[in-house]
């Protein structure tokens, strides 16, 4: 009866253009992480580029945690609107903290493990902006949310694939020495790893979502 009667009540869509916004701060801190990952001289750069995606996906989501508050009317659950922004925000905070290590070690080069895992980053974030912009009429688009929460699904299992080959092969480079860079190579791994398991999460609050509104 609840859910009936709020269907009738005018609904507050300006939670999806925020949550679009955030989305998209995702897409463009994957592309800059990418970037970072391809070294050289641009590396500090495209590693600043990441903590100014972070520090505007932030203010999306206090805009959003504020409108949670001042809006009589949302257009799902509060807990699972503040749910959603905290996953997103988690996603490109964990690329900044992978550019955070960066340039604490001063890194300028990667291996090639590292960057086919910048390479799941990003189609993460296309999935993920993708999910994002058919929540609005989620019902219609149930199906293909279904079907993109479940690519992101398969995509965190490549990465972690992808790790446990990065770690080997830096392991058999190191393995006579060099601990401290191997050390560090470790620490890379673990957070550009943890990148992809975000976006996991995004899509299991975005399935969380399904499951309560359809």
């Amino acid at each position: 009866m609840l859910r009936w009667f709020q269907a009738l009540l005018p609904r507050e869509d300006n939670f999806f253009r925020l949550f679009d916004a955030h989305a998209q701060t995702l897409v463009k801190g994957a592309d800059a992480l990418r970037r970072m990952l391809d070294g050289g001289t641009e590396t500090d750069h495209w590693r600043q580029t990441i903590v100014d995606y972070e520090h505007e996906a932030d203010d999306v989501a206090r805009e959003v945690l504020f409108a949670v508050r001042r809006s009589f009317i949302t257009p799902f659950d509060r807990s699972d609107i503040r749910g959603l922004t905290n996953s997103l925000d988690d996603a490109i905070d964990q690329m900044q903290k992978t550019a955070k290590v960066v340039g604490l070690y001063e890194q300028t080069a990667f291996a090639p493990k590292m960057r086919e895992l910048g390479d799941v980053a990003v189609e993460c974030a296309a999935l993920t902006a993708e999910a994002v912009a058919l929540l609005p009429d989620m019902r219609r688009n149930h199906e293909r949310l279904n079907e993109l929460t479940e690519q992101v699904a398969r995509l965190e299992s490549q990465s972690d694939t992808l790790y446990d080959e990065g770690m080997k092969a830096l392991f058999l480079l190191h393995r006579g020495g060099q601990a401290l860079d191997f050390v560090i190579g470790a620490e890379i791994y673990d957070h550009l790893e943890k990148v992809v398991d975000r976006f996991e999460d995004v899509a299991n609050r975005i399935n969380g979502v399904l499951v309560e509104h359809l």
